[in-house]
């Protein structure tokens, strides 16, 4: 299957970032927020970076998810390094050959090869400015799942210097130095954003439109070619069971795929099929995530559901949070319990809960958010044991 590509969504992003709206802050910083498996990754890859290329950015794209468990500041000082290799190269193999251990880019920096792509924060200024000076042209950072920088000091400490190459690079109308951050939770992303202590504060976080009908169209349009016998489409019923999958492509072309193969022996319209699935799909979700639920203890639950309904406001140990730990279970909470079942509901596996390094908390997946919100919509939160 070829890629679904949005082109109109990458222009109308570059135009804002590169400041050729009128109004605005993207130029300052574009934050997207997308949940997971909704084709986030894909589109920031295969629409936005060769977009921006083409508009004669340079772009440095890292995706903090792919190494998870090294620390994400040093993952991000190693792309920038990596990027610049590509123009220094040809000195740093004149200086090894020559026996010379470092290389210098005159009138701006001058860099250790041996630690290439492992500057600190403090150089991160320096180096972009080098790679700007070096391409010739202004520089694109897209960090993809960029709240995971704040899970070490070093990777917040990251941010805020980003922060300042952004302010000491960029001029009223002239923008060097472009910065796109998305995160598959608004909540973690928002610790960018919110508050005084926070490395981008004043920033605002977006939602990143999600597939939609133009998607059906192009999947329709796919099965037409390869399958005219199932003509017409019911595009509409592809389109619901689009939206019960919860946007994500990944899960709806495998039902797609398993629908429409010609070994499926179906006896009903392969579009149903589809439907069906999503439904199976949208309850085992949900059943999954109650089960988690009903297997906490008692003041997991209340923590886990004091989260929830604070989203981003969460403060777990402030008079009015002891008050509502008391008030579903029945009894008073020590501080020390408290952080000890916070503990328990990062170490689960999968966590349930995520912490910033600065102790800030969140629900680990977004999806329980939206499946709370909906449990609430329609009258049935708390869940309970049958």
């Amino acid at each position: 299957m070829k890629h679904f590509s949005r082109p109109q969504l990458a222009e109308e992003m570059i135009d804002a970032i590169l400041g050729k709206n009128l109004f605005g802050d993207s130029h300052n910083g574009l934050f997207l927020a997308a949940p997971r498996r909704t084709g986030k990754t894909t589109f920031l890859r295969l629409d936005l970076k060769p977009a921006l290329e083409q508009r004669g950015v340079e772009v440095v794209y890292v995706d903090l998810w792919s190494s998870p468990e090294r620390d994400p500041g040093l993952v991000i000082s190693e792309a920038i390094g990596e990027a610049l290799t590509k123009y220094a190269s040809f000195m740093a193999k004149a200086a090894k050959t020559s026996g010379i251990h470092g290389l210098s880019i005159p009138g701006v920096m001058s860099i250790d090869i041996g630690r290439i792509g492992r500057m600190d924060g403090a150089a991160l200024t320096d180096a972009l400015h080098a790679l700007i000076l070096a391409a010739k042209k202004p520089v694109a950072l897209i960090i993809d799942e960029a709240q995971h920088s704040l899970i070490s000091e070093n990777g917040r400490n990251c941010m805020f210097a980003l922060k300042s190459a952004r302010d000491q690079l960029n001029q009223p109308g002239v923008i060097q130095l472009v910065l796109v951050m998305s995160g598959s939770d608004r909540d973690k992303l928002l610790h960018l954003v919110h508050g005084n202590s926070a490395p981008f504060f004043g920033s605002r976080v977006g939602h990143m439109p999600e597939l939609g009908a133009d998607f059906i169209t192009f999947i329709a349009q796919a099965i037409e070619e390869t399958r005219p016998d199932l003509t017409p489409i019911d595009a509409a019923t592809l389109l619901l069971a689009f939206e019960s999958f919860g946007n994500r492509p990944q899960l709806f072309m495998a039902a797609v795929s398993d629908a429409v193969s010609p070994l499926a022996g179906a006896l009903e319209r392969f579009e149903n099929m589809v439907m069906a699935e999503a439904l199976k799909q949208r309850d085992l979700d949900e059943q999954e995530m109650e089960s988690a639920f009903l297997g906490l203890t008692p003041l997991g639950r209340a923590i886990l559901w004091r989260m929830l309904e604070r989203e981003g406001r969460f403060r777990p140990y402030d008079a009015e949070a002891l008050r509502f730990y008391k008030e579903k279970t029945g009894r008073s909470w020590s501080i020390t319990m408290i952080q000890k079942t916070l503990q328990t509901l990062r170490d689960q596996d999968p966590p349930m809960v995520w912490k910033s390094a600065m102790g800030e908390y969140s629900v680990s997946d977004a999806a329980m958010h939206r499946w709370y919100l909906g449990r609430v919509k329609h009258g049935g939160w708390p869940p309970a044991r049958d």
